[in-house]
């Protein structure tokens, strides 16, 4: 296992200074993040990363697209807004996501991420079904790429994940469906303890984000995200677990402020995650 850092981007953003920054914290691999649709169709932003690659040594180990519309990270109005759950947004946002595999090709990366939304528990509910069908497409549309589709940890139960990827997989078979676990988010959703979830689904496990939270404490809003090692993910039993399954991957730090204290907080994440890996 190694530790990178994700690094979100759009058109205005400085690829260069981006990855050099990367090297500044001493990783050598990211997971990309984009949630801005003329990007992907931005025929000059491939050969910007493509460059920044080669130049900086940094393996980009997954392409995270994100998806048009409104979104809102709670409990009430995620489950109107998040993903490919509400079918206001579903074609578009199934698109979106097609063209983000076709962006991912363009730069070589072979695992696709998002998040598929409030994916009901119930497999009778008739969302559950039209949730499967959008993404049998856009995992068939990985295939033909020579990508691996990966569910994004948050708003459904580890059980109700690995149902889903196991009812996928009936029609297309297995080979490139996998999860990008992100433990915090499991905290923060209330919806599984992370160590525990990698009993359920860790055959599975293809990413990993290094991010911590708290539990929500009242039923509308999400958990609070904090600096990694201040929250409720057991990093010392949670890597133990990993390389427990045999998990080889990268660990990517995910902090979701900005600024100086973004970057304190990746340089704490980062030494503790080496530390861990290392015992």
């Amino acid at each position: 296992m190694k530790v990178g850092v994700l690094v979100q981007f759009d058109s205005a953003t400085d690829i260069d200074a981006k990855f050099a920054e990367l090297k500044e914290f001493g990783v050598e691999s990211c997971q990309l993040v984009c949630w801005d649709r003329p990007t992907l169709h931005d025929e000059t932003m491939p050969e910007k990363i493509n460059k920044a690659i080669e130049k900086f040594g940094i393996h980009v180990t997954a392409f995270w697209c994100g998806w048009e519309g409104r979104r809102v990270w709670d409990f009430y109005e995620g489950q109107l807004t998040l993903g490919l759950v509400p079918s206001d947004y579903r074609i578009e946002r199934m698109k979106m996501l097609m063209e983000g595999s076709d962006f991912a090709k363009k730069i070589h990366v072979t695992d696709l991420a998002t998040h598929v939304g409030y994916m009901p528990e119930n497999p009778y509910d008739p969302k559950y079904e039209e949730v499967l069908v959008a993404c049998k497409a856009i995992v068939e549309k990985c295939k033909e790429n020579g990508q691996t589709f990966l569910f994004e940890t948050g708003q459904e139960t580890p059980v109700t994940l690995k149902r889903a990827i196991q009812d996928i997989e009936k029609t297309l078979g297995k080979g490139n469906i996998g999860i990008n676990l992100d433990p915090a988010n499991l905290i923060m959703y209330g919806k599984a303890n992370p160590v525990d979830a990698l009993e359920v689904f860790g055959e599975y496990v293809k990413g990993i984000h290094g991010k911590d939270g708290k539990y929500p404490t009242d039923g509308h809003h999400l958990g609070d995200e904090v600096p990694l090692g201040q929250g409720k993910v057991n990093y010392p039993a949670f890597i133990a677990k990993l390389k427990e399954i045999g998990y080889e991957g990268d660990i990517t730090i995910e902090r979701e402020i900005d600024g100086d204290e973004q970057k304190k907080d990746i340089r704490m994440a980062k030494d503790l995650l080496d530390k861990l890996i290392a015992e």
